[in-house]
């Protein structure tokens, strides 16, 4: 029997208001505005209404469970683990309560991660490193891996803009914020084109923000992530850039130093990333039924889920010598590159005795 608490959503930081709640069609390029603000605010409240009531009322059916040994507050965006988790399951009868906290990008979820808010969060791997250097008392302590063809640069699909070098003089809006794996990005592919990072105007904007920008034809391009980036080109955007030869496709969890210094949390981590391993595993083999969850969850259409769901960082392990290379090879790029203002040890912030893979 689960110990869980409140099921619903924590929504500190939504992902938009205008039509939030209303079922998500599958889309045309010349679908309004106002219909792609609908999609991206369903990533954030759509769950709430699916899933929640449903949650409490079979709480209400059973009778109360033993005080659960610790309880966690589970960091996540726009709605990917808590989908991945309602779909396997994997978190029923769980022996540790928690509850989500969704946010729309990484640098709001590390705001609460730095706060104490949420004990674990998940990421891509530069907002890890930028959190790091924000003061923010974290360990590495899993790794996801996904395809690095889940985040590009976009545009519009009637625009002049051909090639990564054609963004000499343009405005590039970069989400989430400074440190994001989107502006990782953008500077890789500048790089790759012989293109100046002085020669192009760089905007951080929040995704949500963003999409309101894009939807209006109001920006050159985009550089964004998954499932942001899908709806764009389900929108009727085209790929300058994707995210392979560039982006490294791994994600990690992090969890608070405060936590693991907690006997009971830090044992609720290892089981919570226990079950995270299993929800991969179930997801890599039954990946239609996980589409369709992800649909009933975020309110997307069926195409989109598909995507976002077949290139997503899925499966969990713990960190490798590899990943710890891999990712340092980000850090010192973004100091070279002055996306970080210093370097990051990567190993000073990786535990890696604190799971050792799923039971």
């Amino acid at each position: 029997m689960s110990g869980r608490i409140d099921h619903a959503e924590g929504n500190l930081h939504g992902i938009g208001s205008d039509g939030a709640g209303s079922a998500g069609h599958p889309s045309r390029p010349g679908t309004s505005r106002r219909q792609w603000l609908q999609q991206a605010a369903a990533l954030s409240v759509g769950a709430t209404g699916i899933l929640g009531l449903g949650s409490a009322a079979h709480a209400q059916a059973q009778a109360p469970a033993p005080a659960p040994a610790a309880s966690l507050v589970l960091g996540d965006q726009a709605g990917g683990l808590r989908a991945l988790f309602e779909a396997a399951k994997t978190l029923d009868g769980a022996p540790f309560a928690w509850r989500w906290a969704n946010f729309q990008g990484a640098a709001p979820l590390f705001e609460a991660h730095r706060s104490g808010a949420v004990d674990t969060a998940m990421a891509g791997d530069l907002p890890v490193l930028a959190a790091a250097v924000g003061k923010t008392a974290l360990k590495i302590v899993a790794t996801r891996v996904g395809q690095p063809d889940s985040l590009g640069i976009v545009v519009q699909g009637n625009s002049p803009l051909r090639s990564v070098a054609d963004l000499r003089g343009k405005t590039v809006i970069v989400s989430s914020a400074r440190g994001s794996i989107s502006q990782y990005q953008l500077y890789g592919a500048l790089e790759e084109a012989g293109v100046k990072r002085e020669e192009v105007t760089v905007k951080f904007v929040l995704p949500t923000d963003a999409a309101a920008a894009f939807a209006s034809k109001q920006i050159d391009a985009w550089a964004i992530f998954d499932p942001y980036y899908t709806i764009a080109l389900q929108q009727g955007g085209r790929i300058l850039r994707d995210g392979r030869g560039i982006n490294t496709a791994l994600g990690f969890i992090t969890a608070t130093e405060a936590a693991l210094a907690d006997p009971a949390k830090r044992a609720a981590i290892v089981q919570y990333l226990d079950r995270l391993a299993r929800a991969g595993d179930w997801a890599l083999a039954n990946r239609e039924a996980y589409a369709q969850v992800y649909t009933q969850l975020t309110r997307l259409p069926i195409e989109a889920s598909r995507i976002i769901t077949g290139r997503a960082a899925i499966a969990a392990r713990p960190v490798t010598q590899a990943d710890v290379t891999a990712l340092q090879t980000v850090a010192d790029r973004s100091a070279r590159d002055g996306i970080l203002p210093v370097r990051v040890d990567v190993a000073g912030i990786t535990d890696v005795g604190v799971w050792k893979g799923a039971a």
